[in-house]
């Protein structure tokens, strides 16, 4: 690794929006600078988890060292390919930290879409050098003369700067890895500083505990140096350094603007905190500014089906919390379902893949209640504010829910939405967003045929199925991005839902005013289908306070007891029938509805049949 000084460095990422091709052009560039073999078996070299070959999506970023020779001169290129799709914005951002430079990719076919747009502004507020190159040239739609204006109008980016390529077939992709040794700058750091590296990712290995992916900003570091980490304070040994090539292979030493990896027995999970300082010890440094940390957007419960299982369950999900760090975990308890935890994503596809990787990799069955997102309240009782310490809470669990009584005002979570659509679905979509409480912000056509439209939205109303409406309306047209853009305030209330007068701890719900008949009468109807009938009658109801909303009457088992009567008077009929009324009334009384766990189960899942 010596030979390699700083000049010949260079650090890029592939960005680009989900499925324009990030990871075909990434085995394309392995196979050229002869890391990996050429074989037609090469498809999706650097997606690793199961999960990712299954979905064909790229789910965690993955770097890669590369060794190539341009006019003579050997160049080390590390390579990072990073996912595509919104909900892993958090891991785009973290792989930018450790490049000086960006292969922005573009389907020739699609053109550009939202999370192009806003990968393009990651790269661009990081102030690293991009270059354009247009994907799928030897598609038959393909029209790259378009997308070419496209990148030319929203990004400024001269048309004579894009790369057209063809990642599958290999076509001019040599042409790209050339314009990576011109284009971006070598890392400006020096191996005489003393040491100062950055944790950009990390992994858990069962035999050698925690393996961190870092880039050296200045030094060097190798095997036996004594590290401290400017986060915890704690000293460690380093058992092993060395670069990916995908695979691990050990180095003797790393040099200041290289990246790779470090061994240095991490045992607990905490330690590799993402976005980490380390140094020498007695050498200590300025840590660097780190990342913001990753906002969970999405709130679900997560219980064990079986509470023997809870202690695995548990060791599983730190190890997988260490693997993925965006995720927010919060110990949680309910009367139904027992003991568990609070998960926070980024998104309702960040959740699935999490779930997924629960499954796959630690064999794990979970229950995960609905998602919900994360409220705030500004109190107004001096009590209150005394209790909590501070004037405005946030609420994850509807049952922390404070009366009206004590809050000045409630807020949600609002997000900045970035949809790119063909124009002739745009009525639908103005319909679609006004349905969701929508404001629109502003409207752009990109070229004749595509607009950009940007919306305010309150998160809860994109959360659950805003995605799949917006596909299904577009013919799976359009694509969606979005960015966290603060609070406001919101007229909100928590709906209850009784049994018998008793309300349900777990089926409460933080709700829109506006939006309350239509869903305490949909979640009644769901609790008539899924609590099995009793010998006597249930009343199922929404209430808000003391006000009920919604109803639904689950009727009683009854017995003929008029059979035996053939004949004879009347009044005797009518004997029996009243002594059964009384009966059904005392046992309404004292009756205690059971709701089995798989009612809960099922009237907390995602309402996919909404």
């Amino acid at each position: 690794m010596s030979t390699y000084s700083v000049e010949s460095i260079r650090n890029f990422s592939i960005i680009a929006h989900v499925d324009h091709g990030k990871s075909t052009l990434a085995d394309r560039l392995l196979e050229i600078t002869g890391t990996i073999a050429k074989t037609d078996c090469n498809k999706q070299v650097l997606d690793k988890l199961q999960v990712e070959r299954e979905r064909g999506i790229t789910v965690k970023a993955q770097s890669a060292s590369l060794f190539y020779s341009h006019e003579g001169v050997n160049y080390l290129l590390n390579l990072i390919d990073t996912p595509g799709h919104v909900d892993f914005s958090y891991e785009v951002s973290r792989s930018l930290s450790a490049c000086q430079g960006v292969i922005l990719v573009v389907d020739a076919n699609e053109g550009i879409q939202a999370q192009t747009v806003a990968n393009f502004y990651l790269a661009f507020e990081a102030q690293l050098a991009i270059i354009p190159v247009i994907n799928k040239i030897d598609l038959k739609n393909a029209d790259p003369e378009r997308v070419e204006k496209q990148i030319e109008k929203l990004f400024d980016i001269p048309v004579d700067e894009c790369i057209r390529i063809s990642a599958k077939q290999g076509t001019n992709v040599e042409r790209v890895l050339q314009k990576v040794i011109e284009k971006i700058p070598p890392p400006q750091f020096n191996t005489t500083d003393p040491l100062k590296a950055l944790v950009f990712d990390s992994t858990f290995d069962h035999y050698r505990g925690v393996i961190a992916n870092i880039a050296l900003f200045g030094g060097e570091i190798q095997k036996g140096h004594k590290i401290v980490s400017a986060h915890t304070k704690k000293r460690y040994e380093v058992n092993e350094v060395g670069i990916l090539t995908p695979n691990e292979q050990p180095m003797h030493k790393l040099y200041a603007g290289q990246v790779g990896y470090l061994i240095a027995g991490m045992k607990e999970v905490t330690e590799a905190q993402i976005g980490d300082t380390l140094f020498m010890h007695k050498q200590p440094v300025e840590p660097l500014p780190g990342f913001k940390s990753a906002k969970p957007m999405v709130f679900a419960g997560m219980y064990p089906v079986d509470h023997s299982e809870y202690n695995n369950l548990k060791s599983a999900l730190e190890r997988l919390t260490l693997n993925d760090s965006s995720v927010s975990v919060h110990r949680d308890s309910s009367p139904a379902l027992g003991a568990g935890w609070r998960l926070g994503f980024l998104g309702l596809l960040h959740m699935e893949v999490f779930n997924q990787r629960l499954e796959q990799e630690y064999n794990m069955s979970v229950i995960l209640t609905a998602p919900t997102v994360p409220y705030k309240a500004v109190l107004s009782s001096a009590k209150l504010i005394k209790e909590y310490g501070k004037e405005e809470i946030t609420i994850i669990n509807p049952a922390q829910f404070p009366d009206k009584l004590s809050v000045s005002e409630y807020l949600e979570p609002t997000v900045l939405g970035t949809i790119v659509t063909p124009h002739k679905y745009i009525g639908k979509i103005i319909a679609l967003c006004q349905d969701r409480r929508a404001v629109q912000k502003d409207m752009l056509y990109i070229d004749e045929h595509r607009v950009m439209l940007k919306y305010l939205f309150p998160l809860n109303e994109i959360v659950l199925d805003f995605y799949d409406a917006l596909k299904s309306l577009s013919s799976g047209y359009a694509s969606f991005d979005y960015e966290d853009a603060g609070y406001q305030a919101a007229d909100l209330i928590k709906m209850d839902i009784l049994l018998n007068g008793n309300p349900v701890e777990e089926l409460a719900t933080i709700i829109h005013n506006d939006k309350a008949y239509a869903t305490g009468k949909f979640l009644c109807e769901r609790l008539k289908d899924a609590i099995p009938r009793q010998l006597f009658e249930i009343a199922i109801q929404a209430a808000i306070g003391k006000k009920i909303i919604a109803r639904e009457t689950l009727k009683a088992y009854r017995k003929n007891v008029v059979a035996k009567c053939y004949g004879g008077d009347i009044t005797r009929r009518m004997k029996l029938l009243k002594r059964q009324a009384e009966g059904k009334k005392l046992m309404r009384k004292i009756g205690n509805v059971e709701v089995p766990k798989d009612a809960f189960i099922h009237v907390l899942k995602r309402q996919s049949d909404k």
